[in-house]
């Protein structure tokens, strides 16, 4: 691994400290810049996938310490129509804010007509809602760049720039629904397009367009389900057909390719490089087994702080911190974004990232 992957490391120690000074201000004088109170509604998508868990606890329990009451919402297994019930509850109970990660990003503007109306200002939530000027911010993690680091990652594992190739690759991302999708996987092939043009990369699939490789709702089953029907067509076996890398956006995908995998007879000495995203548990236990090579940590912790931060200041009558107003349009003009820095996790750093850090317990990762 090049010492060029553990650069963001010092980035994110940074915002963990941010954290803990937001705790520390919400327990004490700080949380006084929210004395008058006000209600935050939150809608995150599901409770199906370990990160929305996390990322709605960490806001709850910032905004909570900072003097807000919180109404925290999750859309059923990633359900339109619950989500849109719930957010309409919260507006209709008179909340102040609202944070959202959107389970479809093009669901949302008839409801979000109602809170524009109501004058809410809504936060975007990690997902950008589209086609909707109800949008006021948006909070995310610099999704591109979260691309990028996996198709970097792949690059600098096989040696590309210095290799003849033939290696051979399939690809995984998420939901069509999710904007995000148009970011992380235009990062990866930022990096790997050029590698495909040449030959060096080959995917017998090939299945290489966005739409081709996205997996509905982020699903583990269905990324299970097509990686099967790809060892099948295209007979990759640790014997037989050699598959070098499995480029998947996150760790749903990534561990359906894995399962995948492994019941095809792969081990940890034969494994592919998996890429990921979240860091969840399943992943890094995957990644301590030798099974995926690597996922991008996106510290909900960082996110929830600087959320917290944007949430504070609307309620004061001040402008949020922002650090992007050219890269994120929603179909309605730019909306201003604060962007959080994400970092390669691998075997070589989880430790320091993760259990070093306080994000998981070692009784998380080794029971």
């Amino acid at each position: 691994m090049k010492k060029k992957h553990f650069r963001p490391v010092v980035a994110v120690m940074l915002a963990i400290l941010l954290v803990v000074g937001l705790a520390a201000c919400g327990a004490g004088g700080g949380g006084n810049q929210a004395d008058g109170g006000g209600r935050i509604g939150i809608s995150m998508p599901t409770r199906s996938l370990q990160r929305w868990n996390q990322d709605g606890e960490n806001l709850q329990r910032l905004l909570e310490e900072a003097g807000f009451e919180v109404d925290l919402q999750f859309g059923g297994e990633n359900e339109v129509p619950v989500q849109v019930a719930q957010i309409e509850n919260m507006i209709a109970s008179g909340v102040d804010v609202l944070v959202i990660a959107a389970i479809d990003g093009d669901s949302l503007t008839e409801v979000l007509a109602t809170a524009e109306e109501a004058g809410i200002p809504v936060i975007a939530y990690d997902r950008l809602i589209m086609n909707t000027a109800a949008v006021t911010y948006y909070a995310t993690f610099d999704n591109f760049l979260v691309g990028e680091m996996q198709g970097r990652f792949i690059e600098e594992a096989l040696d590309l720039p210095n290799q003849p190739g033939p290696f051979y690759i399939e690809f995984f991302t998420g939901d069509p629904g999710d904007n995000n999708i148009n970011f992380f996987f235009p990062g990866a092939m930022s990096i790997l397009q050029q590698y495909l043009d040449d030959g060096t990369l080959v995917a017998l699939s090939g299945q290489t367009d966005i739409l081709q490789v996205a997996t509905p709702g982020w699903s583990t089953e269905a990324a299970q389900a097509r990686m099967e029907n790809l060892i099948s067509m295209n007979n990759y076996s640790p014997t037989g057909q050699q598959l070098h890398a499995v480029m998947c956006s996150n760790d749903s995908t990534a561990q359906g390719v894995t399962n995948a995998l492994v019941n095809a007879g792969f081990t940890a000495d034969n494994m592919p490089i998996i890429t990921g995203q979240d860091c969840d548990i399943i992943s890094v236990r995957n990644m301590v087994a030798g099974l995926q090579a690597m996922s991008v940590f996106k510290d909900t912790r960082t996110l929830a702080a600087n959320v917290v931060e944007m949430v504070i200041a609307i309620m004061e009558g001040n402008e949020p911190p922002i650090n992007d107003r050219e890269n994120y349009n929603n179909g309605t003009g730019i909306i201003p974004t604060f962007l959080s820095v994400p970092v390669v996790a691998t075997l070589d750093n989880y430790r320091e990232l993760l259990i070093d850090s306080g994000y998981y317990t070692e009784d998380q990762i080794y029971s």
